[in-house]
């Protein structure tokens, strides 16, 4: 008999809607749905998708507690052997109902709970300790990579076979520590490792120590007055109609905006080219993502010198911490060239 699984996804890929149907309300369909087609292959037979739950990711967001209790009710109709989320590959919220339900599912029923996601999915490090994360590209073009890793090591915990490594299984490391036993003392290890080292030959660590981008805070601004501030933000507020048609997610490129004489953001000049949140209030009234009335009100005041004539954009949705880097490299340049004190960063 086929293990039983159920699995979870977004409205999104249930073809439901975007990001205006993000607040869709929890719902089980007896059927698989969406990516669950390319799941149901790869299982081959061996497990079967029993259902599928829906949620939107601006609802499961909202309403956590209640979305999650929700969910877990429906669950358990079916008595799962296995419970399978996403991929959800660089979807920031998608990622993070993901990894939620899982935890809740794992802590509830006990059973494996598996998903997919992009390393830099906020949702890896809330949750890998909860959750087996294949790796995947940031984006749906690699759902025939992930999903098949993802069906291949819940078969494995199905069956109960022992899982490898993470390279050899395609797991995000889960910080998880396991005693293990070696025919040479841990000081010979190490030492071994160095003269590799040393002889710039190959060698794998046996605990990979963290890597922490840290930015050393400037000193505070002295002279408010007499300073030049600019806006700078990853809301993706831009002209109506987007002219640079900067990406809704993983944006490649920032865009640079003149307000010369702009006291307002209106909804009849911006909007938000930002696909990651519900773009209503910010299309509505664009100061609330890039506060360009508050700062005219600052500089009418004297609080400030004076309000930078542009500002730049970008949309931080799924966008690759190395595209980030390079924008922010060439915004500062500009910046300085333009003689600016300091800047005020917003997001969503």
């Amino acid at each position: 008999m086929a293990f039983k699984v159920v699995h979870y996804i977004n409205q999104f890929y249930a073809g439901i809607g975007g990001e205006e149907k993000a607040d869709y309300m929890p719902e089980v369909r007896e059927a698989v749905v969406g990516p669950g087609m390319a799941l149901k292959a790869a299982l081959k037979g061996e497990a079967e998708i029993v259902a599928t739950i829906i949620c939107g990711d601006s609802y499961f967001a909202s309403n956590m507690d209640e979305a999650t209790k929700t969910i877990l009710d429906m669950i358990r109709k079916y008595q799962p052997d296995a419970f399978i989320a996403g991929p959800a590959f660089n979807a920031g919220r998608y990622g993070t109902a993901c990894g939620a339900m899982c935890a809740a599912v794992a802590k509830e029923f006990n059973i494996p709970v598996i998903s997919g996601m992009y390393p830099e999915n906020p949702g890896v490090e809330m949750y890998k300790k909860f959750a087996w994360i294949i790796q995947t590209p940031d984006s749906a073009a690699g759902m025939r990579k992930a999903v098949p890793a993802m069906a291949a090591l819940a078969l494995k915990l199905l069956k109960g076979e022992a899982v490898g490594k993470p390279e050899a299984e395609g797991y995000i490391e889960r910080g998880i520590r396991k005693n293990m036993f070696y025919e040479k003392l841990a000081a010979e290890r190490c030492v071994d490792m160095f003269i590799k080292k040393l002889k710039g030959e190959e060698f794998e660590t046996e605990y990979k120590m963290p890597v922490f981008d840290r930015v050393d805070p400037q000193p505070a601004v002295k002279d408010l007055a007499h300073a030049t501030i600019a806006l700078v933000t990853s809301g993706g507020i831009c002209p109506k109609g987007n002219p640079d048609h900067i990406e809704a997610s993983s944006a490649s490129k920032f865009g640079e905006y003149d307000i010369t004489g702009v006291q307002d953001l209106t909804s009849e000049t911006h909007c938000t080219a930002h696909g990651g949140y519900d773009a209503t209030y910010a299309d509505q009234d664009a100061d609330r993502v890039l506060p360009v009335d508050v700062m005219r009100d600052l500089e009418r005041e004297g609080v400030i010198g004076k309000l930078h004539n542009k500002f730049y954009a970008t949309v931080g949705n799924g966008t690759s911490v190395a595209n980030a880097k390079k924008f922010g490299a060439e915004i500062v340049k500009r910046l300085v060239a333009d003689g600016v004190t300091a800047v005020i960063l917003t997001s969503t």
